[in-house]
């Protein structure tokens, strides 16, 4: 029986067009609208030209940076000399390791090393989780005008400098102080707040907490602000409570930024503050306020001993650089970026 239509005959496998070339043959003509453009790439003069502008707004930050953080690094050198200011660093005499076999012989530097870390462990642990809970307190307001009056005395005292923070502390909580006359009104005896060595790591954890924890807290009400709001809409439409969307929303999405700044926080462990201790230092005595920072500065400057200072400054940032590596290296075990992310591979 013979049939009405024909088979087109079959085309041998050579004159067989693919599927992905027939496609570019009937498509020919006519623009690829899901095709991405192709990345024009630009000479280095090109792009020189045209950031130009932004290029010269960042050289006056390059140029403080050189001039105050990387040129005193060559001033280390004096770690390994005995150095005399009236030889100058070219004569001066070339002891090598010397100055930090003495430095870590010396039992002042171990007290001001012990003492450090001491104060630096209640900075961590009491300091460091209170920004995270006022920038908590402040995204739950309601009220926009209460959020920004209360950001605004939150932050106002890290304006301060640290002589007015001892100033205020003084006038609070000295022996003439307002707390202690308002004790000898009501038949009391003062208490030393100010001078008491055994109460002063709490003193300066105060002190801390109410100068720069206001500041502080801006991370992480920015971090707050990245946070997609979808997810609480769909949590509290699940009955998720606030404090169950607190636990598995807002703290998830905070660990980065928390990660990041305790890594940060470890590495600068060593340096619990200058200014701070040695205003304080003739009140509760060298045992209690003496650290690295003041010890350099009393065995370096006032004493003289400035290669015994550069050796003792010297360490305590070879000590921090390590500190960050090991901290950094810690968060990649947990999952987290760090710093700087882990290379693949």
């Amino acid at each position: 029986m013979n049939s009405t239509t024909e088979e087109a005959p079959a085309l041998p496998d050579a004159d067989r067009v693919p599927a992905h070339a027939e496609g570019k043959r009937l498509s020919r003509g006519r623009p690829n609208r899901n095709k991405p453009p192709v990345p024009t790439t630009q000479s280095f003069r090109s792009r020189l030209r045209r950031d130009k502008q932004m290029l010269l707004m960042m050289l006056p930050g390059i140029a403080f940076l050189l001039l105050f953080f990387y040129v005193p690094i060559l001033g280390n050198v004096i770690a390994f000399q005995d150095y005399q200011p009236y030889l100058g660093i070219g004569d001066s005499l070339w002891v090598g390791w010397q100055n930090f076999v003495d430095l870590f012989g010396n039992p002042d530097f171990v007290h001001a090393f012990w003492n450090t870390l001491y104060l630096a462990a209640w900075q961590l642990v009491f300091l460091f989780p209170v920004p995270l809970v006022l920038a908590l307190i402040v995204d739950s307001l309601v009220s926009a005008r209460v959020r920004k009056v209360f950001q605004s005395i939150a932050y106002l005292p890290h304006f301060l400098s640290w002589v007015l923070v001892i100033a205020f502390f003084q006038q609070m909580l000295g022996g003439a102080g307002f707390v202690n006359n308002t004790l000898r009104q009501f038949g009391m005896e003062a208490v030393p707040f100010m001078t008491n060595p055994e109460s002063f790591p709490v003193l300066v954890v105060a002190q801390m907490i109410w100068k720069d924890a206001g500041w502080a807290m801006i991370i992480f009400l920015a971090a707050l602000a990245s946070i997609d709001a979808s997810l609480y809409e769909a949590a509290a439409a699940d009955g998720a409570g606030r404090w169950r969307r607190m636990w598995h929303i807002t703290l998830p999405g905070l660990r980065p930024v928390i990660v990041l700044l305790l890594i940060l926080r470890i590495g600068d462990i060593l340096s619990v503050g200058f200014e701070q201790f040695i205003l304080q230092r003739d009140a509760v005595g060298a045992g209690a306020a003496e650290v690295l920072d003041t010890f350099t500065y009393y065995t370096g400057v006032i004493g003289g001993g400035w290669s015994s200072g550069a050796a003792a400054g010297l360490a305590k940032g070879v000590v921090s650089a390590l500190l960050i590596f090991a901290a950094n290296k810690l968060a990649h075990r947990f999952g987290e970026d760090g710093i700087f992310a882990k290379r693949a591979g």
